[in-house]
């Protein structure tokens, strides 16, 4: 496939800012900061944006640490394309060749894992060196670029859908780093990530004395007597329930997963009192809408039921209500030739030697070759579909969970990955978690990732706004597979009908009067 003049120019533009790009991928790495929390992370974006001439609308959709941003050549196309820039809690790793966590830190603060350091900065190279190419060839079209907080809650998309934010857009780009089969270095076909209930459950202990009056038996509260069992008594009788129940959710088959995380517990003092506060958070990945709504109303009963047995009452409120992908073939086809034409990533000698003090490090014998070969292959969207499939129903239509899912339904959607740096293990060798953490922040072994990604989205992006031919055929498809476009009879409207969970205790850096610390104090690890 020839590229055209504009391409090329992007292409080039790109090597030309990848120090800058490497640079702002390690400074979000080193960020490290959590869902909900990416105060600095997001200010990062919203500076840097400005200053290529975007305007940006901060606190997008309500929620401070989301943003949006246009830039507009004259009437044209408008293309989409997004950020993310939260880490994970307990995952802190120095960019380095050992198990450390960044300075001042513990292992248990934030760090990268996917990582969406990478992604983020992946997705804006590609609108910087896309904005470049219409600048120059006076290409009109608009770009849209979205700032997308606490995506591993599943948090900003369905928010930003619900509101109008993916609304006029001629196409979406969705990049994410991965490194495995089938999903490593190609485009989702057919089988789209599924559907994402995410809630709080919240038990509140107001009222212990009046523990048992229900039973006409009321049980006397003294100081040093018993007491009411209180909130902590109803998270624990909520999750020992749900955990027992699980089985009984759904069928043993669809790639389906419920997990919880406690965030808060206790919030009593260190006498006979009963805890006054409690929050559990489930997250579920379904393939469709109706099993979500199914494990949701067991989950509502378990609620209501621990809150009745431990003098408590309870609310629920929504982290996350995404639906289910909607597949673009026109648009997959454009960014697998976008892909075939950049090539894969390529890790050179040094990625190798940093790859290779890893595992000498680790007290292993350092390999000649030491990524794994599929980083530096490409795969066909078909091929990496019927490899997906083979551990799948042949009615599930849908798999595993990420909230992009939720822009599918308001543009022409493309989901595409690019191989992140991972390495070969001995037989019978598994590599501490920590080591996929720290290649990810190492700017020799996560650039390849970056200025790749970059690459396949500006000349995807370009071919979309130079073919007019291209744009109708990824909106005829859009417009068959929902039934007339946004609104169809065809189309799943957005879920959320939530405000966003920003209020919540979630998992944040503070600053004392010990300086800029974690949320929990620091504690020493295995």
């Amino acid at each position: 496939m020839t590229a055209s003049p504009a391409q090329i120019h992007a292409l080039n533009h790109i090597q030309a800012i990848r120090p800058e790009l490497s640079a702002w991928t390690a400074k979000i790495f080193e960020l490290g900061e959590t869902a909900w929390r990416e105060y600095e992370s997001c200010a990062f974006y919203v500076d840097l944006l400005r200053r290529e001439g975007f305007s940006v609308e901060e606190g997008s959709g309500g929620m401070p640490t989301a943003f949006c941003a246009h830039w507009s050549n004259g009437p044209g196309p408008t293309i989409g394309m997004y950020g993310e820039y939260d880490a994970v809690p307990g995952n802190c790793q120095a960019a380095t060749t050992v198990r450390q966590p960044r300075d001042t830190l513990g292992y248990e603060a934030g760090g990268h894992t996917d990582p969406h350091s990478a992604l983020g900065m992946g997705s804006l190279g590609g609108l910087l060196a896309t904005k470049a190419a219409m600048q120059h060839f006076g290409i009109k079209g608009t770009l849209r670029f979205t700032g997308e907080p606490a995506e591993k809650v599943r948090g900003s998309k369905p928010i930003h859908a619900a509101k109008g934010y993916y609304d006029g857009l001629d196409a979406m780009f969705s990049f994410h780093p991965f490194y495995m089969l089938p999903m490593c270095n190609t485009v989702r076909w057919n089988t789209h990530c599924g559907a994402a209930y995410s809630m709080i459950y919240r038990f509140i202990c107001d009222q212990p004395e009046l523990w048992g009056r229900s039973d006409d038996a009321p049980i006397p509260q003294a100081h040093s007597a018993v007491r009411a069992p209180g909130a902590n008594d109803a998270l624990m009788t909520m999750y020992m329930a749900s955990k027992a129940l699980r089985d009984s959710m759904l069928t043993h088959q669809g790639g389906w997963s419920i997990s919880e995380a406690i965030l808060t517990a206790g919030q009593a003092t260190a006498d006979n009192l009963p805890a006054g506060l409690a929050e559990i958070q489930y997250m579920m990945r379904m393939p469709t809408l109706a099993m979500a709504e199914q494990v949701t109303s067991v989950l509502d009963r378990n609620a209501a039921a621990a809150a009745a047995m431990t003098g408590c009452r309870y609310e629920r409120h929504w982290v996350c209500k995404s639906r289910h992908g909607l597949a673009n073939h026109a648009m997959a086809d454009l960014v697998w030739q976008s892909l075939q034409h950049v090539g894969a990533p390529r890790w050179d000698e040094a990625a190798k030697d940093v790859a290779r003090d890893i595992q000498k490090n680790l007290g292993l014998e350092p390999m000649a070759d030491p990524f794994i070969d599929e980083m530096e292959k490409l795969i066909s969207p078909q091929e990496a579909e019927a490899i997906l499939r083979r551990d799948l129903p042949p009615s599930q239509q849908n798999s595993t969970s990420d909230d992009y899912t939720d822009m599918t339904w308001h543009a022409p959607t493309a989901r595409f990955y690019i191989a992140r740096p991972a390495l070969k293990a001995p037989k019978g060798y598994a590599y501490p978690g920590w080591v996929m953490n720290a290649l990810g922040g190492i700017p020799a072994t996560i650039d390849p990732t970056v200025v790749t990604a970059a690459s396949v989205i500006a000349h995807a992006a370009l071919r979309l706004l130079e073919d007019e031919t291209m744009r109708e055929a990824t909106k005829r498809e859009f417009l068959e597979r929902t039934g007339g476009g946004v609104g169809g009879t065809k189309w799943t409207p957005p879920l959320c009908d939530y405000p966003p969970p920003i209020d919540f205790r979630w998992p944040e850096y503070v600053t004392t009067a010990r300086g800029r610390d974690w949320w929990i104090p620091n504690f020493k690890t295995a």
